[in-house]
């Protein structure tokens, strides 16, 4: 069948992003940390608190709907993307408003290298969610 082509590319994607998410919530897991403990993070300028609580909340659901991608990965038919869809695309879209925190914290310059390691991943993340959200579409519409 013609849809079963584009099931090595979703789930490369869905490996990567559930990879990349993971290293999201690890970066701002320490951020979140130096920020109660010490009152900042080294580099921090007036984005960094939201950059940090948005890529997290956006970390977390994303890990989340990676779970959801893996069920329909597995029996790779229409009764399993709905689910996998509708988390995908609120984790994209919460990725999506992470980024513009992100864009904002670039603007404003830092020195921390975690903190541009985590601008790295968000943008990464907006654009590999977005291919992901369209294998996973397009899979199923050539297919039926």
């Amino acid at each position: 069948m013609a849809y079963n082509k584009l099931r090595p590319a979703a789930s490369f994607l869905l490996f990567l992003n559930l990879c990349m998410y993971v290293v999201v919530l690890g970066i701002c897991g320490w951020s979140m940390n130096k920020m109660i403990n010490y009152g900042s993070v080294r580099g921090q300028n007036a984005a960094t608190s939201y950059l940090i609580v948005f890529s997290l909340i956006a970390g977390a659901v994303g890990a989340v709907s990676c779970l959801f991608g893996l069920n329909h990965v597995a029996y790779w038919g229409p009764d399993s993307l709905p689910a996998s869809a509708a988390a995908a695309s609120i984790a994209w879209s919460l990725t999506v408003l992470a980024l513009g925190f992100a864009s904002k914290h670039i603007k404003l310059h830092t020195d921390s290298h975690r903190l541009k390691t985590l601008e790295a991943f968000i943008i990464i993340l907006s654009g590999t969610m977005l291919l992901y959200i369209g294998a996973i579409h397009g899979a199923i519409k050539r297919g039926n």
